[in-house]
């Protein structure tokens, strides 16, 4: 079944999270269209490779123009030549963006489907969901409209005072250019009464609106603190957790348009109080309050447009090596990396060019870190207004490449290079209504690695951090680094499988994890591991931390278990112990898939099977690692295994996948090749002649060749309580 046909079974919950996914970058109707087409793609590698991304996205033109001429609604024919339309206009000059949008929703779908066959979501989800619930962004919606709504009253107002001055300044110059001789008329006295009823209506009406700005101004202070810079906040302690596997993020375009709305605000009303002080020369008088409040309320105002625009400066895209875009914060000494950030406030009044300048480790206090680093490249940049999106303002630094000045001292003492945290902060200054702004923000934390081997711990390094805290410069924090709940943990371990195997753990499997990890406490989900536990200490009697084996695990998966693991076959992580008792009792020829525990990178089978007296005897093959299977797939291999002892005819043990599934019945659609012609079998006795093959067949396939090399230059015995067997092929 298709991904996007198991995304429509889906429950309405879990539908309203794939409905986030697509706007215009990626209209649902490309999706439903081109289902088929669209998952068969390789996006993740054109991201990284403009001439594929070109490719592709000419590929996708062909196949809506293909899509729309098969269409017989002509309603739906139009729809779809408008959104060609618009996808040539975002990515024509840019196809690898839209290879990138794609392929995060295509992963976030196969997240969302692993969450899916979880019976209950984690900690970290439910409390991320609880934070940008639907109540909370009606509410801001609605403050934020009310504002909207007073500050255009406000403007009427200001209107109805200038015309009404205007009307009583005519009236006063009229009455002034009389004859001094009709100043003590009767006429001259009404007249005289009648301006001082306009003028006492004149003073209600600013004191009036002075008062209702002031209300205003204290509402907006109040939105922004209590809701907006939360709801910020919230945003980026988001962007953690989406950057170590999470949910994705989402909510960025809708900060945006709160931010701008309530800037507009405060710029309409300094405008009101520019007006209000140009009414003051023409007509004052004494006890005239625009004189009196005026400069307080231009001095709140003013102080909320600053803040407001300079808490509007985020990183929008964290720093990533564009070889590695699910583990961003992690950057390659060399290696080109990129980063995007983005103003929040979109307003004509900061609508020109803006220069960002990056630099790293900016403003840290003299031998905090070890290594120094700078940018190889230009680290200056322009903002410009994204005509693909909404018209945001942001500036993408997409070829930056990161170089070490040299080692200032060692602060850290037994602190390991993964474990050194850097900061890569952005600058930006403007001046915008005589109000100069300077912006500054920074990146998360980030891991600077020279070399790939250490990218195992940098991710270690990432997840930990951005899993228990939300400080966004801590870069001591591995000085003396918190506990992790195991609830929380296995929570975030589950995401890498789901982020990088398709597929996250279900409860079994993290319990399995809890017992390798920490033993008989693993059901407690509030039990604390250390990050030296995690990460640095060796497993009992193995020469690897528990990290790096169950990171060398995901590898596996990725690069040559991804079928097998995505239906669910491998029950992974059990111990031997566990394994024996799942298997007793079963049919002979039952065998389950486990992960191998004393090899890195290792995936194991073992079945079962009885003596004559009905004992069960279990037998467990080598762990297979990524040499081997880079020769030949896993369910071929499970199909082709044959075992002989004693001259007995070869013959393929494995009959029935845990807990009773017929082998071809499980791995059938997964085979990739034809039954080989070769057998696994013992080696014969040395006065065994051996099995000549026969001309004109050719004696084996370069498959099965290569096979055999791998075999042979890794012989080793089984793991079996029955007698030991070595393999090898044979030609018939």
């Amino acid at each position: 079944m298709s991904q996007w046909k198991q995304i429509q079974q889906l429950e309405i919950r879990l539908l309203e999270h794939v409905d986030y996914l697509y706007d215009d970058n990626f209209p649902m109707d490309i999706r439903q269209g081109l289902a088929s087409w669209i998952e068969a793609q390789d996006w993740e590698t054109a991201v990284n490779d403009e001439s594929m991304a070109a490719v592709m996205f000419t590929n996708l033109l062909s196949q809506l123009d293909r899509v729309r001429s098969q269409e017989q609604n002509f309603l739906q024919r139009h729809n779809m030549k408008i959104i060609q339309q618009q996808l040539q206009l975002k990515y024509t000059t840019n196809p690898a963006i839209m290879a990138r949008v794609i392929s995060t929703c295509l992963r976030e779908e196969r997240r969302i489907l692993s969450s899916a066959c979880t019976e209950e979501q984690g900690p970290l989800e439910k409390s991320l969901q609880n934070s940008v619930a639907f109540e909370r962004q009606k509410n801001m919606d609605n403050r934020v409209g009310i504002i909207r709504g007073s500050v255009q009253l406000m403007d009427q107002a200001v209107k109805y005072i200038e015309d009404m001055q205007d009307d009583f300044d005519f009236r006063y110059k009229t009455l002034q250019s009389r004859e001094s001789s009709d100043r003590n008329s009767e006429t001259m006295k009404q007249e005289v009464t009648k301006l001082q009823e306009m003028l006492n209506r004149l003073d209600f009406k600013r004191k009036e609106i002075l008062s209702k700005m002031d209300v205003v101004i204290k509402e907006i202070d109040d939105l922004v603190t209590s809701q907006l810079n939360p709801e910020l906040q919230d945003w980026k302690r988001r962007q953690q957790i989406a950057a170590i596997g999470g949910p994705l993020l989402t909510g960025l375009d809708q900060l945006q348009s709160w931010f701008t709305l309530t800037a507009q605000s405060l710029f309409q009303i300094k405008r009101q109080l520019d007006k209000l002080g140009e009414l003051v020369v023409k007509v004052t008088y004494e006890s005239d309050p625009i004189p009196l409040q005026k400069p307080q309320m231009e001095e709140r105002v003013k102080y909320l447009i600053y803040h407001l625009i300079k808490s509007s400066f985020v990183v929008e895209k964290q720093p990533c090596m564009p070889t590695h875009l699910q583990k961003p914060l992690i950057i390659k000494t060399g290696v080109q990396f990129t980063t995007k950030v983005r103003l929040l406030v979109k307003l004509p009044e900061v609508d020109y060019q803006l220069k960002v300048k990056t630099t790293f480790d900016k403003d840290l206090p003299p031998g905090r870190v070890s290594r120094q680093f700078f940018i190889l490249t230009n680290n200056t940049k322009v903002m410009d207004i994204e005509d693909y999106s909404n018209g945001c303002l942001s500036v993408e630094f997409r070829h930056l490449l990161s170089g070490v000045c040299g080692v200032v001292c060692i602060w850290q003492g037994l602190l390991s290079v993964t474990e050194e945290l850097h900061s890569l902060s952005f600058e930006a200054c403007f001046t915008v209504q005589g109000l100069t702004i300077d912006l500054e923000t920074c990146s998360l934390p980030l891991v600077v690695i020279s070399n790939v081997s250490q990218l195992p711990g940098g991710w270690a390094s990432v997840m930990w951090y951005n899993l228990l805290t939300d400080e966004p410069r801590n870069l001591a924090f591995f000085g003396n680094p918190p506990r992790a709940n195991w609830s929380q943990l296995s929570e975030v371990l589950s995401w890498q499988f789901s982020t990088f195997a398709g597929r996250g753990l279900n409860k079994e499997q993290l319990a399995m994890l809890g017992e390798k990890l920490f033993g008989q406490h693993a059901s407690c989900s509030d039990y604390q591991v250390s990050w030296s536990k995690f990460s640095k200490e060796n497993i009992p009697g193995k020469p690897f931390s528990f990290w790096m084996w169950l990171d060398s695990i995901l590898e596996l998966i990725k690069k040559h278990l991804l079928p097998v693991w995505n239906e669910n076959y491998i029950m992974g992580f059990v111990s031997k112990e566990m394994e024996r008792a799942l298997l007793k009792d079963k049919e002979a020829g039952t065998f389950l898939l486990r992960f191998s525990e004393s090899h890195l990178g290792g995936i194991t089978f073992t079945w079962v099977e009885y003596s004559e007296n009905g004992d069960a005897k279990f037998n467990s093959v080598e762990p297979y690692t990524k040499n081997r299977l880079s020769a030949l797939p896993f369910a071929d291999i499970i199909r082709d295994y044959k075992v002989i002892s004693d001259g007995v005819v070869p013959e393929n043990p494995l009959k029935f996948l845990y807990p009773n599934i017929p082998k071809d019945e499980a791995f059938g659609r997964l085979y990739n090749s034809q039954p080989s012609k070769g057998k696994r079998t013992s080696l014969p006795n040395a006065s065994t002649t051996p099995p000549s093959c026969q001309s004109p067949q050719p004696p084996m396939t370069p498959g099965e060749f290569d096979v055999l090399c791998f075999d042979l230059s890794d012989v080793s015995l089984h793991e079996s309580n029955g007698p030991n067997i070595l393999y090898f092929y044979y030609c018939e």
